[in-house]
């Protein structure tokens, strides 16, 4: 803890909510206390570096390579990922990897290079290591992707965790990407990274970092190629960026750089090469299969922080059915709680919740429950008490269970890094399921000791078992979320095992797609707000995390109509679609804004609702090949410096390009396409790519753009599967995959490919089978012939 937790709290005073103010000033005095006795004082430092190569011990897929003053083991696995640790670091433990990670490369062999140096020769990289330490990776044809320099330790004199650094230079053209959920990207500009998931308190906007749901995952696109680094330690750090600068004319290049500092853990890092779909599909090898969300989930789902009621709940649902406005899920945010009690119910304002979950049911809406970390502290209570006899909160140094301030109050909060207490949280479910629940949200879970007022998390001297290795929460705070959630996702396995969980996380870190997905937070309501949404979804996507969207309008105030209805088209083609009003916003259903708005979010949301099949589709696809529904724009083509540097549009799938518009008052916008041909959905008007275009954005829609060729499930207007197909080039042809989901369950569909082909002024579209082409099963119906 430091200063700053004292100036926030003195903030909250000076805001008229002196007694709240005043608690909250306390926990912040109790945590500073806490650290003060159970941290250890960071005395004389020692600064150590490799020194040069003393010898080597081939391995599979690698070696070692011992320095004077450390050792280098490098593996390259048998799906092309490279993994380095220094001194003595291995690939596990890890909360970030999949298992017990991948099998060693058989073919790859530790060599002998020149001035001294070793390297690895892979099927699609090499690697080199200089006699000094440094580590460069390189294509199969020798170009230098990312040259790491040798590393740098600050050791205490008298023992404990050392800190160290990492410089790395990429490519004078490159372009970072990645890092989490950063609103100010997608692409990261120059600046400095912090790598420790915050809840800033209040409605944040582009400048805002670090927010929720950070990770040390980098995506870097250069014209060489496209690379992937991760620093697998869950300790506090940062990364600073520094884009690189070609010479103009006969002038040298300045290289991108890139430094990583870490307080704590392990050096050890992965590096994964090839285009951007071969490396989010190995990345995604290594940490795990996005998990599959149900179908509902794609749908259109509306929260609140508070109905206040049944009788809300049940006028809002209404209000949608009234005016024909698809709704598949409604969101109980921490209002519906007993005093804010986890895992309770206020009786007094929903005394039939169950009774109210079945009726949604049966018109075909889910109702999902916020679920915080915080445990009122309250003897008799039957959480606190169970948490007490199954010894789960977590500790100080001195064993005293540690007690931070929530919305329930004074509150303990479980250690999710021990697999019994995951084993217990996970059966608290149960009432859950019972009151008639079928999905969770998972909020303040940085841990935010009161979210309310951006406090920050528990002491970083608290105790946490850490898979039974033992440790504090400076090592586990970043996990603190991604366990939380493993806990719900395995406790609903076993609870409901006919249905896929549905589980969002407010925060998380590298691997938490394999539990579910997560949200924006407390994104701010303003233009701003909206660039930064569609900048989070995009991140994510790239550092594995692909069902991701924000909360419609921003989580305070209320936006003007035309931002609402701009934010609702965009949501409209991200895979998370929620509209959510918070505790401190007025409310956000589409008829609240004018007839004109209304409208409009009409024409969006059955716009989603035909695109359904094309989402279940994107959903398959993403857990089976790690890549994201959202794709920035660049993805088929990062050669293309243009695309690298937009970041306004994007791709939804193979098929779809979604321009929304993110300025107020504008009614055309500018929108750079990929090569090939695409055509205007609206008008279907025919642009050649690359190309920059001008094209029409009213207020009824936003432009979005197929891909010449795409063969697109979606919903016809009987309900049933249609493939509509927009028309190939002139003797070229196209395709699309079809994935049918039969709704919650478990079953691997098949995946249906089908083909397009231009035959003398005709549209011939088969599915393709091992034993040949077939006609396909679905209605066809060909756009683009005009």
């Amino acid at each position: 803890m430091d200063g700053r937790d004292l100036v926030r709290s003195v903030s909250v005073v000076g805001s008229g909510r002196a007694a709240r103010g005043l608690r909250t000033m306390r926990a912040a005095w109790r945590r500073r206390r806490i650290d003060a006795e159970g941290l250890p004082r960071r005395g004389p430092e020692r600064a150590r570096v490799p020194g040069q190569v003393r010898d080597v011990e081939p391995g599979p897929g690698g070696g070692l390579i011992r320095f004077a003053r450390s050792e280098l083991r490098i593996v390259v696995a048998a799906n092309g990922a490279v993994f380095w640790g220094w001194d003595g670091a291995g690939p596990l433990p890890s909360y970030a990897l999949a298992g017990d990670g991948p099998e060693p490369d058989p073919r790859a062999v530790l060599e002998p290079d020149k001035d001294g140096g070793w390297r690895v020769v892979a099927e699609r990289v090499t690697v080199v290591v200089s006699r000094h330490g440094a580590v460069q990776v390189c294509t199969p044809g020798g170009v230098v992707l990312r040259r790491e320099l040798p590393p740098r330790w600050w050791e205490p004199v008298g023992g404990g965790a050392a800190r160290w650094m990492q410089r790395s230079e990429v490519a004078a053209d490159a372009r970072f990407f990645g890092l989490g959920g950063r609103a100010s990207g997608p692409r990261l500009r120059d600046g400095r990274y912090r790598l420790w998931n915050t809840d800033p308190g209040r409605a944040f906007g582009p400048d805002d970092d670090p927010l929720y749901l950070t990770m040390p995952v980098q995506l870097v696109v250069a014209d060489a190629g496209t690379h992937l680094v991760f620093h697998d330690t869950t300790w506090d750090g940062s990364v600073v960026l520094r884009e690189g600068e070609e010479g103009a004319g006969s002038g040298h290049d300045r290289a991108g750089r890139c430094e990583v500092h870490m307080d704590g853990g392990p050096l050890r890092c992965w590096v994964v090469v090839g285009t951007p779909a071969r490396v989010l599909y190995t990345w995604a090898s290594l940490t795990g299969a996005p998990a599959l969300p149900p179908a509902w989930a794609l749908g259109h789902q509306h929260a609140r922080w508070d109905f206040g009621g049944e009788q809300e709940v049940r006028r809002t649902v209404a209000g949608y059915h009234e005016r024909g406005l698809p709704l598949d899920a409604v969101h109980l945010g921490a209002g519906h709680y007993d005093g804010h009690r986890v895992f309770t119910v206020d009786q007094e304002r929903f005394p039939k919740l169950p009774v109210l979950a079945e009726e949604l049911r049966r018109d075909g809406i889910r109702l999902v429950s916020a679920v915080g970390p915080a445990v009122r502290a309250e003897p008799g209570g039957a959480v606190y008490d169970g948490g007490g006899a199954v010894d789960a909160f977590v500790r100080d140094a001195r064993g005293r269970t540690v007690e931070g301030l929530a919305w329930a109050g004074e509150s303990v909060f479980p250690d999710f890094t021990h697999a019994r207490v995951r084993a217990w949280w996970g059966g608290l479910y149960r009432e859950r399921l019972e009151q008639g629940f079928t999905g969770f949200w998972h909020d303040m879970n940085e841990p935010t000791s009161f979210g309310a007022f951006g406090e920050p998390t528990l002491p970083r001297s608290a105790r946490h078992a850490l898979e039974g290795r033992g440790g504090d929460h400076r090592e586990a705070h970043n996990v603190y979320a991604l366990c939380m959630a493993r806990a719900a996702y395995e406790g609903l396995r076993e609870l409901a095992p006919e249905e896929r969980p549905f589980v969002l996380s407010r925060s998380g870190w590298a691997g938490s797609q394999r539990y579910g997905g997560t949200w924006s937070g407390d994104v701010a309501t303003g233009w701003p707000g909206l660039r930064a949404s569609l900048a989070l979804v995009l991140g994510l996507g790239l550092c594995g995390v692909p069902y991701s969207g924000p909360d419609v309008g921003g989580s305070d105030g209320s936006p003007s109509p035309e931002l609402y209805l701009r934010w609702f088209q965009l949501g409209a083609y991200l895979p998370l679609f929620r509209t959510h009003a918070g505790p401190r916003a007025g409310r956000r259903e589409p008829w609240e804004f004018g007839a004109e708005v209304l409208e409009h979010a009409r024409v969006a949301l059955l716009e989603r609702r035909r695109l359904l099949p094309y989402f279940v589709t994107l959903a398959h696809l993403a857990r089976r090949t790690g890549a994201p529904y959202v794709r920035p724009v660049w993805w088929g083509s990062p050669e293309d410096r243009a695309l690298r540097d937009c970041e306004d549009a994007f791709l939804l799938g193979d098929g779809l390009l979604v321009a929304p518009v993110l300025e107020p008052g504008a009614g055309r916008r500018v929108v750079r396409l990929p090569r090939g041909r695409w055509y205007d959905t609206a008008t279907e008007e025919v642009y050649e790519g690359p190309a920059q275009v001008v094209v029409d954005a009213p207020l009824s829609r936003v432009p979005v753009f197929a891909r010449a060729g795409s063969v697109l499930p979606v919903r016809g207007a009987g309900g049933g599967l249609e493939l509509e197909v927009w028309a190939p080039a002139r003797g070229r042809t196209g395709g699309g995959l079809v994935v049918r989901d039969a709704g919650d369950g478990w079953d691997a569909p098949e995946i249906e490919r089908y083909a397009a082909r231009e035959r003398a002024g005709r549209v011939v579209v088969t599915r393709e089978r091992e034993d040949g082409a077939a006609e396909p099963p679905y209605p066809v119906r060909v756009r683009g012939l005009g």
